[in-house]
């Protein structure tokens, strides 16, 4: 048989116990969070590498990558030769309202111009504001780290070796079609 207000002694014993304990709880606008290295936060554009191919745009599962484009006429390179058409960047837009963030366009693009930003406070008090234009996605490239330093001790990629044993084969038999052509 339980002793009359043996509960709410238990009780006020736990709650004496919590408050002598330091707190773990981190304010958050007081207290910035330690993030780790590479954090995907936001998406950021790096304009000078988008060629507008849209692979972004079609592979993303969420439809949320906006971009326009127009062909202009670039004028040849030497004399002689013929005009050239290249795609400018009109728009590239990204609405994180419909983003999922699993980051399908940044591994599709072949010419590395998405990347995660560790940036995470972009909220907006009104939906319509979370479509970011490619001015705000160029301003966050300013807070994507540097991509870790290879290791050196780590061995070649395959790749590059076959193209290394490649070239080597073709300068020496360059070289032996030299001596037989001066013998």
């Amino acid at each position: 048989m339980a002793i009359p207000g043996s509960g709410l002694a238990k009780g006020l014993a736990v709650t004496l116990r919590t408050l002598t304990k330091r707190t773990v709880t981190a304010q958050y606008p007081d207290v910035q969070p330690e993030l780790p290295p590479r954090t995907r936060g936001v998406i950021g554009l790096f304009e000078e590498n988008c060629t507008v191919c849209m692979l972004c745009a079609r592979e993303c599962p969420d439809w949320c990558i906006y971009i326009d484009s127009h062909k202009e006429t670039v004028p040849p390179a030497a004399p002689g030769g013929r005009e050239r058409s290249r795609n400018v960047l009109d728009r590239f837009a990204i609405d994180f309202s419909l983003c999922m963030y699993c980051g399908i366009c940044i591994e599709v693009c072949p010419f590395d111009a998405l990347f995660w930003s560790p940036e995470f406070e972009y909220a907006e008090t009104d939906i319509h504001d979370l479509t970011h234009e490619r001015d705000k996605l160029r301003e966050w490239m300013w807070t994507v780290p540097e991509p870790p330093a290879l290791d050196p001790a780590a061995e070649e990629p395959k790749e590059i070796a076959a193209a290394r044993k490649t070239a080597e084969k073709m300068a020496a038999q360059r070289e032996k079609e030299k001596e037989e052509g001066e013998a």
